[in-house]
């Protein structure tokens, strides 16, 4: 049973009011505009393509120059939104629990020289083995997961990486908060089970396990096929002398050979998969040295992370007859045949949030915007959580207004596309918190025939130290010294490598 079937019985009107009223109080500069940008984002029909486009709706109120002020110069308490959407009630699985999923999405910006903190993304392309880093924001999400098929998450928290960022650690500080935040609104009390986070292979799932073994957490994510853990080293016979064994026999994901027994083995027939058959080796651990994130450990042994590895294997994959096994690591161990199979199963869940991804992408225009600031971009990230979220909380009051060429949807099967296309008709039953535009002048503007002298500064893509920031500071003076040159000769305008700038 999940969560939506209470908010039901609760005034799901009363709950979307509420947090509308809740997002408002937490728009500290510029609210009223933030607050029609939302609804407009809301109620304009179709995807958004751009995103002046959404001071023409009727909900904006305002001109297009208070909807840029308004992102670049408004303010927002995160925080206190955090709380908010954590309060909300919250998908949870068939046995109670509450399961997280965690990734990563990117935000592109190849061309945008003169934004900050832009660091290398991994795309994929259209075709095989064409994947390739383009420059951009990622953005790392945390959404709850609801049970069954479905293209629905709660959004959660988000956070934007930065160049220097470590993705492990700050993705254990997000997960940290999101569930201390779910303690203190009460979703989560002593005695209940333990959250489950679900990660994918580009996560350490491991070192998340361990940085988060204080927490009532379960680590759940998808290891590469070519890993190599170990077994716990067999117990030493009586009367041999020597040094204990720091490690078992090793388990190759690649060689059958190394895989002994199986401690637990089951089969369930899919509808989507064929046979799925799940196989399960308790008490493995990775090889861990002193390098990379390791480097910094106290001095001592390293620790032993053990956990349990789960081998699953279907018949078919749509467009895929001969789909290769997917290695899952579990946080926990001794695990029973119920515990496997409700392990994959969550899993495969966490592929619900790519629906949510698609939807504020190509429908809410998430990254349609070309802000400059890393802020501004932040700001509408948070907007669009806010949009999505209101769509979530709107599900059980939304009529489906299907198209002609469209099937009906079942009762509580609207996609967030459906709903939204019905929420103008709820909009007038919302609180509108948000106050009338003051009547003003468009200010004067740049003299016409002027020129911007101005010059926005260009940041660098990736990482960044300390030879690099000498060797931008003395291009910055040569450029400055022939900047000054041109003026005085009247030439364009050059850069440090002599040629003008276009």
């Amino acid at each position: 049973m999940s969560v939506l079937d209470e908010v039901v019985r609760v005034d799901p009107l009363g709950v979307l009011s509420g947090f509308r009223r809740d997002l408002y109080d937490c728009l500290e500069a510029r609210g009223d505009e933030l607050f029609e940008l939302v609804d407009a984002l809301l109620c304009t029909d179709g995807p958004v393509k751009t995103l002046v486009e959404l001071s023409l709706a009727p909900e904006h109120r305002r001109g297009h120059g208070a909807l840029y002020g308004g992102l670049n110069c408004g303010r927002l308490d995160v925080a206190r939104l955090c709380r908010a959407l954590t309060g909300l009630a919250l998908p949870r699985a068939a046995d109670g629990r509450i399961v997280l999923a965690v990734d990563v999405s990117n935000w592109l910006r190849p061309d945008a020289n003169t934004s900050p903190d832009r660091r290398f993304c991994h795309t994929y392309g259209r075709g095989k083995g064409s994947a390739q880093m383009i420059p951009g924001w990622p953005y790392s999400f945390v959404a709850a997961l609801e049970p069954g098929r479905t293209s629905w998450t709660a959004i959660l928290d988000v956070i934007r990486l930065r160049p220097c960022d470590d993705e492990t650690a700050v993705t254990a500080t997000q997960i940290r908060e999101v569930v201390q935040r779910l303690c203190a609104a009460g979703q989560w009390t002593d005695g209940d089970l333990p959250v489950l986070v679900v990660v994918d292979a580009g996560y350490d799932v491991t070192r998340l396990a361990f940085l988060l073994a204080d927490l009532p957490v379960e680590l759940l994510g998808r290891m590469r096929s070519d890993r190599v853990l170990y077994f716990p080293p067999p117990p030493q016979p009586p009367g041999k002398r020597g040094r204990k064994p720091k490690r078992g026999p090793e388990f190759k994901f690649e060689d059958p050979a190394t895989w002994p027994a199986p401690a637990r083995t089951t089969t369930s027939s899919t509808s989507r998969y064929g046979q799925a058959v799940a196989t399960a080796w308790d008490r493995l651990h990775p090889l861990l040295s002193r390098r990379s994130a390791w480097a910094d450990y106290p001095e001592g042994e390293l620790p032993v992370i053990s956990g349990t590895v789960i081998r699953l294997q279907v018949d078919h994959l749509p467009g895929d007859r001969d789909p290769k096994p997917v290695w899952l690591w579990w946080s926990g161990v001794d695990a029973t045949a119920a515990d496997v199979d409700r392990l994959w199963q969550a899993f495969l869940r966490r592929f619900d949030l790519e629906h949510t991804f698609r939807m504020i992408k190509q429908t809410l225009g998430w990254t349609r915007p070309k802000l400059r600031t890393p802020e501004a971009a932040d700001r509408w990230t948070w907007l669009v959580i806010a949009a999505h979220t209101q769509l979530r909380l709107a599900r059980p009051l939304a009529e489906d207004l299907r198209r002609p060429w469209e099937q009906s949807a079942r009762p509580g099967r609207l996609t967030p596309a459906r709903v939204r296309r019905g929420f103008r008709r709820l909009h007038g039953k919302t609180p509108q918190p948000a106050g009338a535009p003051k009547t003003g002048t468009a200010g004067p503007g740049r003299p016409a025939g002027s020129k911007n002298r101005r010059r926005a500064r260009e940041h660098p893509v990736g990482k960044q130290n300390r030879h690099c920031e000498v060797r931008l500071k003395a291009a910055g003076s040569i450029n400055a010294k022939l900047r000054g040159r041109a003026d005085r000769c009247g030439w364009g305008t050059p850069t440090a490598n002599g040629h003008r700038a276009q």
